[in-house]
């Protein structure tokens, strides 16, 4: 092995190093295995890497080495094929259920950025990219129709709603406009049918109407404001038929879903602006578990084979009832009021009430209760589940809505670091 690929130490005796003499090949991997105490960390640390860095500082300028202080030389003979290196401090990491392997490294803080800056956003319900336009942009898209082609501005105000929608119709009248589009018929304002109260509604109002042709780009601009002024920053434009939905905003134009200027904090989940609201940004949830309720299934209620005291008395083993039963046993009847029989030691009878249910009893006295031992007791029937809005990616539907190369920051936050590197690699910007 020349001396160009591998690393020479002589007489290393930091700490309890005897005067060691070892070879290390270079562009290797090499991994120092022993008992504690064997000087795995004194030959690593305390001697290749001190030299590496004290080389490496006295290389640089005397300005520069008064800002990193003096190094002491290693108490070694000598090293030979070293290169300045890099050590990664030896700590335990943090148990807390916050922390990832992304956000201790700081890696997620750059993806959060990444997002704000450059994500895609999409409606969570119906998957339609959400686009945010200046008016100067939709001009421009606008005119690059054919000349000729017809256009009408239509101002959406209402969007598959039941109702009459007459005091709607009013309120276009005295703003002005004489024309509006009711179900995909432009009609005047007084001459617009009676609306089924019941059936669904799509109401636009007719903005303006132009053709394509040079000088009409003043006209377009000042339609355009009017429509999304009506519209909360939405128009449609129908281009002979061919119709585009243009939005000022983040909004979704068919669900009505709209979102606010992307920044790095809504992708983060320590920070309620894009925590999931209902597992806060954990990703699970603390739920009663019925195995933890009903442990041997083999048993009867009356057997013992529920562990919280409740006053069944049924002979039937827990594993043959039906599910139906099973589901009304752990979360009640719901409006149903059932017959309930008591024999106390005060007294017995026979009342009609609501079934809580075993499992939302537990549930609602872990909420309610203020005692850390009933905490503790509630807790042994409790397991963590994957939250059920967020599906245990931890963030806002509408903020994993938001795609980078097509993923979402969870989705590529989940990627090997091999195939986040390939993603990353392959990403055009």
């Amino acid at each position: 092995m020349s001396n160009s690929n591998v690393l020479t130490v002589r007489g290393a005796r930091e700490n309890n190093l005897k005067s060691l003499n070892i070879t290390i090949p270079r562009d290797k991997f090499v991994v120092f295995t022993g008992l504690s105490g064997s000087g795995k960390t004194s030959l690593a640390f305390d001697t290749i890497y001190a030299e590496g860095q004290r080389r490496y500082v006295e290389s640089l300028s005397s300005y520069a080495r008064q800002f990193l202080g003096q190094m002491n030389k290693p108490d070694v003979d000598s090293i030979e094929g070293l290169s300045p290196a890099i050590s990664i401090d030896q700590k335990t990491t943090s148990h807390n259920p916050r922390s990832t392997v992304g956000t201790v490294t700081e890696i997620h803080d750059y993806l959060r950025l990444l997002y704000a800056h450059i994500g895609l956003p999409h409606c969570p319900e119906c998957g339609k990219a959400i686009t945010r336009q200046s008016v100067d942009q939709m001009v421009d898209s606008i005119l690059q129709f054919p000349d000729g082609t017809r256009l009408t501005l239509l101002a959406p105000i209402i969007r598959d709603k039941k109702g009459e929608h007459q005091k709607v119709l009013e309120g276009v009248t005295k703003r002005g406009f004489v024309r509006v589009r009711v179900d995909g018929t432009v009609y005047d304002v007084s001459e617009v049918p009676p609306l089924k109260k019941s059936f669904r509604h799509s109401i636009d109002i007719v903005v303006d109407r132009l053709i394509v042709k040079e000088g009409i780009r003043s006209r377009l601009a000042s339609s355009l404001e009017t429509a999304m002024e009506l519209a909360n920053g939405l128009v449609t434009v129908d281009a002979d038929g061919e119709e585009t939905v243009y939005s000022q905003n983040y909004a979704c134009p068919d669900c009505g879903i709209s979102m606010e200027e992307l920044t790095p904090r809504m992708f983060s989940f320590n920070n309620p602006f894009g925590a999931c609201p209902t597992c806060t940004g954990l990703g699970m949830l603390m739920k009663i578990d019925p195995d933890r309720i009903f442990p041997d299934k083999s048993l009867s209620l009356n057997e013992g084979a529920i562990k919280v005291t409740y006053g069944f008395s049924l002979d039937i083993p827990i594993g043959e009832l039906p599910q139906n039963v099973i589901d009304m046993l752990l979360y009640g009847t719901g409006k149903e009021k059932l017959k309930l029989s008591f024999d106390r030691s005060y007294g017995s009878g026979t009342m009609y009430n609501h079934f809580e249910g075993i499992a939302n009893n537990l549930e609602r006295r872990y909420k309610e209760t203020q005692s850390n031992y009933m905490k503790s007791e509630i807790e042994s029937y409790m397991a963590y589940i994957p939250c059920p809005d967020c599906e245990g990616e931890r963030l806002k539907k509408t903020v994993l809505a938001v795609t980078i190369g097509g993923k979402s920051i969870s989705q590529v936050s989940q990627l090997s670091v091999l195939h986040a590197r390939e993603f990353f690699a392959n990403l055009s910007l």
